[in-house]
C-alpha cells in the first residue's frame, strides 16, 4: 500500500472545512431545532415571554443572518443596545464567511474529486476520512468536558471586545437564547461532519472497487 502524501491532508482539511461550513448553515436555519427547544428548554416560562412573541423575535435574528438580508437587524417586540447590535452584526459577518467557505471548499471538492478520478488516485479519500474527524473530535471532547467553559473561549477567540457579554435589562434577546440552545447547534455542526466523514468512506469504498473492477454493490 503506497503511503499518502502531505496534499491528502491538506485535502482532507479542505472536506473538514466544507463539512463544518455546511454544519453551521444547516443549524443557522433548522429553525425547527429552536421551535423545539422553546417547550423542551421551558424559554417561556425562563424569559417570561409568550411563545409567539419568542418566535417572532428569533424569527427576526435569523432572517437577519442570511446573505439575502439588506438592512440593519429589527427586533420586533424586544430592545436592543448599540453594543448588542453591534454584536450582532459581527455574528453575521462571521455566517457569512461560513457561507463563502462552502462555496469555495465544494468548489475545491468537486474540482479534486473529478482530478484524483482522472489520476486513479484514491489515497486521499481515506485520509480525509480520518482528517475530517480529528479537529471536530477534538474540540467535541474539549465541549464535553466543560460547555461553559468551550462556549466563552469561543467568543474570545472570534471577537475582540465584549459585548458578547449581554445585559438582560438592555438587551433581553439574550433571556431566548440560553446556553443549552448554542449545544443543541453544536451537536447539528458534529452530526454534520460525522456524517461527511461516513460519505467520504463509502464514496472511498465505491470508487475503488470500480477502479480495480471489483463487484458493485
Amino acid at each position: 500500500m503506497k503511503r499518502f502524501k502531505i496534499t491528502d491532508i491538506l485535502i482532507g482539511l479542505i472536506f473538514t472545512l466544507l463539512f463544518i461550513s455546511m454544519g453551521v448553515i444547516a443549524a443557522v436555519n433548522f429553525r425547527f431545532i429552536y421551535y423545539f427547544d422553546i417547550s423542551h428548554l421551558k424559554i417561556a416560562e425562563s424569559s417570561g415571554l409568550s411563545r409567539q412573541v419568542i418566535i417572532e423575535n428569533y424569527n427576526a435574528l435569523i432572517d437577519y443572518n442570511s446573505p439575502f438580508y439588506k438592512g440593519e437587524l429589527h427586533f420586533p417586540t424586544l430592545t436592543a443596545s448599540a453594543s448588542g447590535l453591534q454584536h450582532f452584526s459581527e455574528v453575521k459577518n462571521i455566517f457569512l464567511s461560513f457561507y463563502y467557505m462552502d462555496i469555495v471548499t465544494l468548489i475545491a471538492a468537486v474540482i479534486i474529486i473529478v482530478y484524483k478520478r482522472k489520476k486513479k488516485d484514491f489515497r486521499y479519500l481515506s485520509v480525509s476520512t480520518v482528517t475530517v474527524l480529528v479537529i471536530p473530535a477534538i474540540v467535541a471532547l474539549g465541549c464535553a468536558v466543560n460547555f461553559d467553559a468551550a462556549f466563552v473561549i469561543f467568543h474570545k477567540i472570534f471577537f475582540r471586545n465584549d459585548y458578547w457579554l449581554f445585559d438582560p435589562v438592555t438587551d433581553p434577546v439574550i433571556t431566548i437564547l440560553p446556553d443549552t440552545f448554542f449545544l443543541h447547534e453544536f451537536m447539528v455542526i458534529i452530526a454534520f461532519v460525522v456524517l461527511g466523514s461516513l460519505f467520504l468512506y463509502l464514496f472511498s469504498r465505491r470508487v475503488k472497487r470500480i477502479s480495480y473492477g471489483y463487484k458493485r454493490y
